[in-house]
């Protein structure tokens, strides 16, 4: 048969990509391309493979070991090119003619089509055959592929490379003011050991409640341990907001094992709430996900928790129920928020 690029949604398991790699084995397949991606059905397994059998034969092997939603597509030799190298002379194209930013997420991408588009067509109802990548206010490029869905990492990759495109932002490291909704002047700036004091006494400030949201139960102090991972800029980013000479909330973004997923976390004290705090610091965390290369930021909290699940929804996140009733999870793709 040729050359295919073969996709499929698999369930997060020991062993799950050696069976699917078995079974394009078993039907005589060569895997010459493998990548692993986020998405919102689960995780995204991709091949380009040099196989006799056809697509059919192909799909019905992955299913019975264990694939969903497996697409086969025909794929060139072309596409065998090395993937590093063919984003960073996308890249490099980009830097010089930022104008054919269309052009080059549709090379990117494989897409069919790539056109600016302005004002509400932005905010087009999802289609999983289309990509809206945003470049500006009411400003971005719509994508379009008609024979494999864009996935939630795919929508990362855009904007990443859209970011090349865009003026220069600060860097994360660098402290921001932040004018909250009644006018008072906050500092955020990235945690570190030297806040250890504060951020122990923003705890002691809080609620018994603010502390159960935060950690599913009223833990009275942070154990010293928590306190040095949340600093550990290899497992995450955090940052803590000042006022007058204490720490008023701190946020929390976490990696995970899961490729391409961030967890966000949020602890601001009870006189802070309400005033804009949260939202300001969720932005700062969602952009830094999108600039170390997260598809998607993740939050869960208890189902009571009204405020944090209306500040998520205002993000663009989607609510879902988990094993626990009293457990609720958000989910953030970190593409859609490519121009706060």
């Amino acid at each position: 048969m040729g050359f295919l690029r073969i996709r499929t949604t698999v369930d997060e398991r020991p062993g799950r990509l050696a069976s699917l790699a078995s079974a394009l084995a078993e039907r005589g397949g060569n895997i010459l391309g493998l990548s692993v991606q986020s998405d919102t059905g689960g995780t995204v397994d991709e091949f380009v493979a040099d196989i006799p059998a056809g697509p059919g034969v192909v799909r019905e092997a992955l299913e019975a070991a264990g694939g969903r939603e497996v697409r086969v597509v025909p794929a060139t030799a072309h596409e065998l090119t090395d993937e590093p190298t063919r984003v960073l002379l996308l890249a490099s194209r980009l830097r010089t003619m930022p104008w054919r930013l269309p052009e080059l997420l549709a090379e990117l991408l494989r897409a069919d089509d790539a056109r600016w588009i302005y004002g509400d067509a932005v905010s087009d109802l999802p289609d999983p055959t289309r990509l809206v990548v945003p470049v500006a206010a009411k400003r971005a490029v719509r994508l379009r592929r008609a024979e494999l869905p864009f996935t939630l990492t795919e929508a990362a990759r855009a904007a990443a490379l859209a970011r090349l495109a865009q003026p220069a932002a600060g860097q994360m490291g660098v402290e921001r003011a932040v004018k909250l909704s009644d006018g008072v002047e906050v500092t955020v700036r990235p945690l570190t050991s030297i806040y250890r004091e504060a951020v122990r006494d923003l705890h002691d400030r809080c609620s018994p409640e603010s502390r159960r949201f935060r950690y599913f139960t009223a833990m009275p102090t942070l154990p010293p341990h928590m306190f040095d991972r949340l600093c550990d800029r290899n497992r995450g980013h955090s940052l803590v907001a000042g006022h007058d000479g204490q720490v008023v909330a701190m946020a929390n973004l976490m990696f995970t094992p899961d490729p391409g997923i961030a967890e966000m976390a949020f602890l601001v004290e009870d006189r802070w709430q309400g005033r804009g705090l949260g939202v300001a610091m969720a932005r700062m965390l969602v952009r830094a996900a999108r600039d170390l290369g997260y598809a998607e930021v993740r939050a869960t909290m208890l189902s009571d928790n009204a405020r944090m699940r209306r500040l998520l929804v205002s993000l663009g996140a989607t609510l879902g129920y988990t094993d626990d009733p009293g457990v609720v999870e958000a989910r953030l793709p970190v593409g859609a928020m490519a121009a706060v």
